[in-house]
């Protein structure tokens, strides 16, 4: 296997196994599964015996070079977190001129990575997906995988993200980009389009595999840019394409309240809804009515009144 160009090789610490493999192998299975790969745990006669005491095991992986690379980095990653610094220990920035398929590396300062990270990792796959990259972390190191062009992509993408932390992002020459579609929004529509701590944005973005943010440009305006590898089409689900609907959508909702004196309810239809729901329960709730037996004994009292 040593001299084969189809398979990769990983030491992984050998109290790192069973968390790598998984009860009954899942885990590896689920890697297997993701980037199309096969692995397994093979030592040679000399590593054998050297047990648990600090030694070491390789984990081969078969298959296509960007297979391999996604699993392997997806392995460093798990061995990482179980021993911090097996794979990070020394290593430094790195941006290749290589054109074809390389890796990269960014290191992460402070609280960064938790930044980059997201809630259970959902802004890691963000970028990752809309650059068409690989983007793995490893410790407090970013390993950006693929051709020139997705590399590049991703560490722009990755770099804005953390830039946004500090203010606004200047995005010059996006008419120049292939990768991206740049969207004027009506001033009283932006709320609306971005919603509450962008959490329209993310639902956007979920839903079309698309990174999205207000950016300014060269004059200092405000504009929503999407970025995006795929264009998309007229029909798909996901690509640029597809978010530029949904945009646009949102922003004829949000003129159409306007128009209809609704215009200072940035609230989504869900939300107005649920709320007048609630009141009309309010005014129809029954513990607000009296009951039979109360209305029969305050009846009785007027008569005996009398």
């Amino acid at each position: 296997w040593e001299d084969r160009d189809d398979c990769t090789m990983v030491d992984v610490p050998s109290d790192c196994i069973g968390y790598i493999t998984g009860a009954r192998r899942a885990t590896l299975g689920v890697m297997e599964e993701e980037w199309g790969v096969l692995m397994f745990f093979m030592s040679k006669s000399e590593d054998k015996g050297k047990g648990r005491g600090g030694g070491s095991e390789k984990l081969i992986i078969f298959g296509p070079t960007r297979g391999r690379r996604g699993a392997e980095l997806k392995v460093m990653s798990g061995v990482e977190t179980k021993t911090p610094g097996f794979f990070t220990k020394g290593v430094r920035e790195k941006t290749s001129d290589e054109r074809g398929f390389d890796t990269d590396r960014l290191i992460f300062k402070d609280d960064e990575l938790s930044y980059s990270l997201g809630k259970q990792g959902t802004t890691r796959k963000k970028l990752e997906g809309a650059a068409g990259a690989i983007l793995e972390y490893v410790g407090h190191v970013a390993f950006i995988a693929g051709d020139g062009k997705q590399r590049k992509r991703c560490m722009e993408f990755l770099k804005w993200l953390l830039a946004q932390r500090r203010g606004s992002v200047t995005v010059t020459n996006v008419s120049e980009r292939e990768d991206a579609t740049e969207m004027h929004v009506p001033e009283n529509c932006k709320g609306w389009v971005t919603g509450n701590r962008g959490s329209e944005l993310r639902r956007m973005e979920a839903e079309t595999g698309t990174y999205m943010f207000m950016a300014l440009d060269e004059r200092g305006d405000e504009r929503l840019i999407i970025f995006c590898h795929d264009a998309g089409s007229k029909v798909s689900p996901k690509g640029r394409m597809a978010a530029e609907r949904l945009v646009n959508e949102m922003i004829q909702e949000k003129l159409r309240d306007d128009g209809g004196g609704r215009g200072k309810d940035s609230r989504s239809p869900s939300r107005r809804r649920d709320r007048s729901d609630s009141r009309d329960r309010n005014r129809r709730s029954p513990s607000r009515r009296r009951s039979p037996s109360r209305r029969r004994y305050n009846s009785r009292s007027r008569s005996n009144r009398r």
